[in-house]
Order: C-alpha cells, then structure tokens, then sequence
C-alpha cells in the first residue's frame, strides 16, 4: 500500500511539473489572494482527482476533448484580457464582494483547465490499474502530488510578484494566459478535425 501510494504521488507531482495549470496558477497571483487560490485550487484537485480515480475517466469519454478545450481556451483569453484591466478605486472599495467569489473563479478556472489533462488521465489509470480496493489511496496520493506540484507555481508566483513590478506581473499574467488560450483552441480545433 506504501508503495502504491509513493508511486502514485510522485508521478503525480512530476506529471504536474511546468503543466500549463501550474503556469495558470502563477497568473493567478495576480488577480487573487493566496488563501483564496489555495482553497479554489485544493478543492478542484479533490473533486478532479476523485472524478478521474472512481470514474476511470468518464467524465472525458462523455463529453468531447474539443468541447472542454475550447471551453478552457476561452476562459484562458478571457483570464488574459482581465488580468491588464487597471483596478479602478470603485473596484476596491467593492473588493469585499468579489474577494468572497474568488476561490469560485479559481476552482472552475482550475477545473477546465485540468479536465482531460495528462494528471487526470494518470489518476484514471492508476484508480483502473489498482482497482476500487484502493480507491482511497489512489485518490489521496494523486491529490497530494498534484497539489503540491501546483504549490511550487504559487510560490514562484507569489516571489515574483513581491519582486516584480505590478505592472510586470500584469504583463506576465497576460502573456501566460494569452499563450495557453491560443494554444488550447488549437488543440480544440485539432480533436474537432479528428473526431
């Protein structure tokens, strides 16, 4: 069982690694505090990872990879263009009311990015390959392991945000947004020809 757990984490982990969610999250920091990425992004990962484990990726097979790609290029594009909006004072003093919407923004965003990703199809084959005797451990160690990976981006969000002008950050968040955007409705138009 300790084995099957420390594999799966660790493949999890270097599954995660320089994916474009982690790259997501360091936008992210822009626009949102950490507790709320964190929260937003911890509970995407439970619901993905027990989606992908006890369904064997279901959710994938009954609904088309061109639908979810697109759907996920959209919400990229439209992560980038907000991320250069300017924070207007009035928006400040309502930040209480959207701060409280937060970890909602980051959970779906984390959510569509990550349906039908390379670590949700290893927690399906891992959850088909060990069975539903150890659907527990599965799901525990794909989550802690995808979590964690998703953590390091935080962190090298968070530090170049302290260290980086805000103006930079916003730039930064654009490009990492706008990049993933264009190159998810790619891959949307590709399994649309495909199918």
């Amino acid at each position: 069982m300790l084995f099957t757990f420390l594999s799966v984490l660790g493949t999890e982990f270097i599954a995660e690694m320089g994916d474009k969610t982690q790259f997501m999250l360091i936008g992210l920091t822009s626009k949102y505090k950490l507790k709320d990425i964190i929260l937003g992004t911890a509970v995407a990962v439970l619901i993905l990872n027990g989606l992908a484990v006890l369904a064997g990726g279901l959710v994938g097979s009954l609904i088309p990879e061109y639908v979810i790609k697109a759907i996920a290029g959209v919400v990229f594009l439209l992560f980038a263009i907000s991320a250069l909006k300017k924070d207007d004072e009035d928006e400040e003093a309502e930040g209480d009311g959207k701060i409280k919407f937060a970890p909602l923004a980051v959970f779906c965003t984390f959510f569509i990015a990550e349906l039908g990703d390379k670590t949700q199809i290893t927690a399906a084959t891992f959850g088909a390959s060990n069975g539903l005797g150890m659907a527990l451990v599965v799901w525990i160690a794909c989550s802690i392991g995808l979590f964690a990976a998703d953590i390091v981006g935080l962190v090298i969000g968070y530090v170049l945000k302290k260290k980086a002008p805000e103006d930079m950050m916003k730039k930064l968040s654009f490009v990492i947004f706008a990049v993933f955007g264009i190159y998810t409705l790619f891959q949307a138009y590709q399994a649309f020809i495909v199918r």
